[in-house]
């Protein structure tokens, strides 16, 4: 398939190494990009099947923080592009070419990958985050970025002014012109005629490749003076003396509509955008057969659900999904999640959770609200998420109170019955 040129000219960074500590226990063991979503997914699936769908297909993956399965992940799951037409999906790990660091930050991580910015030669290079839920047309913002002629061009979302010590935090002009950026202020300033609103920074960049690697020479050789971030110390500079634009993130059907973004950085955010997907109407919607998303395909076969004959119980599924290769037997499952390989045993409940890959529940156990990690047996008569003195004393519980089944090391006084594959 052939690209249109500014799309062939075009390399794009992904920053995925990231260790996301506030969704502990679930990053103890892999990185962030890397954490299942949506029973079938990993959270870098939705970042990567919007380059497909963009006609981003020379793309880098910067990796680093417990990186093995995300590697494998993209290693097995998204190598069908032809390297022979120069597209390739890559994993690049910190390579210490000229420094025994890692990446000491975002800008820092793109400085250590000079070599192919200079090797490769683009004209422009887009650099995104591989831990957010949404779907975006990045096409659309790189024709905003020539039409502008923009030096750098930033994706933006209206977010609460109350949430604005989250984002980096935009004042614009005119034609969306950024005036001044701020890195995760208190309260940010308010978009023109929105008020309560505010425009923040996406982590999603378009730069003139020439006017990168000056900016990245010139921070590096700041030091210990710079943390070597991009919302911190190269926007800054760049605002005052080259044209930098937002670029107002919308819905792809309807403009008119709130789109769809999330940073699933907490429990209580993951756990939330998983369950959504359970209701009638979700917000996110994983059945555009016009904007699929892609990821590594199981070859297992159908779900399946059992009348056990038995005790003459029939299962009872309700508002969830379930994936290929799961079982339910003469149980209950309500408004929850269930990857691949999952087994509900006879007289079990799950509601209002989310279980990953290869999970048995057993025969009458009951999990409610939490989320179990892969292959994890929960035996017969098991009680997960109704005793919260309990499940405080053997596993990690949330503020609101959402149970983290995890195993080994990434598991407190973990009961032994506990056991991961």
């Amino acid at each position: 398939m052939s690209l249109p040129a500014e799309l062939r000219e075009t390399l794009t960074f992904i920053l995925a190494g990231g260790q996301g500590e506030r969704l502990m226990p679930l990053t103890a063991i892999r990185a962030k990009p890397a954490v299942p979503f949506g029973g079938a997914y990993r959270i870098i699936d939705f970042t990567l099947s919007n380059c497909i769908h963009s006609g981003l297909r020379r793309i880098h993956v910067l990796t680093q923080y417990q990186a093995r399965s995300l590697e494998e992940h993209i290693r097995f799951g998204w190598n069908f592009l032809p390297r022979r037409l120069s597209q390739f999906i890559s994993v690049r790990p910190p390579h210490h070419l000229k420094t025994s660091s890692w990446y000491q930050g975002t800008a820092d991580a793109i400085h250590q990958n000079l070599d192919t910015l200079e090797d490769e030669e683009p004209r422009h290079v887009v650099i995104l985050s591989g831990d957010h839920i949404y779907k975006m047309d990045y096409g659309r913002m790189l024709e905003q970025h020539l039409d502008t002629k923009a030096a750098l061009t930033i994706g933006a979302v209206k977010v609460p002014v109350g949430e604005s010590s989250r984002f980096g935090i935009f004042e614009i002009g005119q034609d969306d012109h950024v005036l001044s950026f701020e890195e995760k202020p208190k309260l940010g300033q308010e978009i023109p005629g929105q008020p309560g609103f505010c425009l923040g920074s996406m982590g999603i960049y378009i730069f003139e490749a020439a006017e990168l690697v000056r900016r990245l020479k010139a921070d590096a050789e700041r030091a210990s003076d710079s943390s070597h971030d991009f919302g911190k110390d190269i926007i800054p500079r760049m605002i005052q003396e080259v044209p930098v634009f937002a670029h107002r993130f919308q819905d792809m059907q309807s403009p008119e509509l709130e789109p769809y973004w999330r940073d699933v950085g907490t429990l209580e955010a993951y756990f939330d955008a998983n369950m959504d997907l359970c209701s009638v109407q979700p917000q996110f919607n994983l059945y555009d057969l016009d904007w699929p998303i892609y990821t590594l395909w199981h070859n297992d076969p159908p779900a399946k659900t059992i009348f056990d004959e038995y005790d003459g119980r029939k299962s009872e599924v309700v508002d969830s999904l379930l994936c290929p290769g799961v079982v339910v037997s003469g149980a209950k499952v309500r408004r929850s999640i269930l990857s691949n390989r999952v087994r509900v045993e006879e007289k079990a409940l799950v509601e209002d959770s989310i279980i990953f890959a290869g999970c048995t529940i057993g025969r009458d156990a009951r999990v409610r609200r939490a989320i179990v990690d892969k292959w994890i047996q929960i035996p017969p008569g098991a009680r997960i998420g109704f005793d919260p003195e309990e499940d405080r004393r053997r596993f990690t519980v949330s503020e609101s109170g959402i149970v983290v089944v995890t195993g080994g090391h990434a598991t407190k006084n973990a009961p032994a019955w506990l056991t991961v594959g």
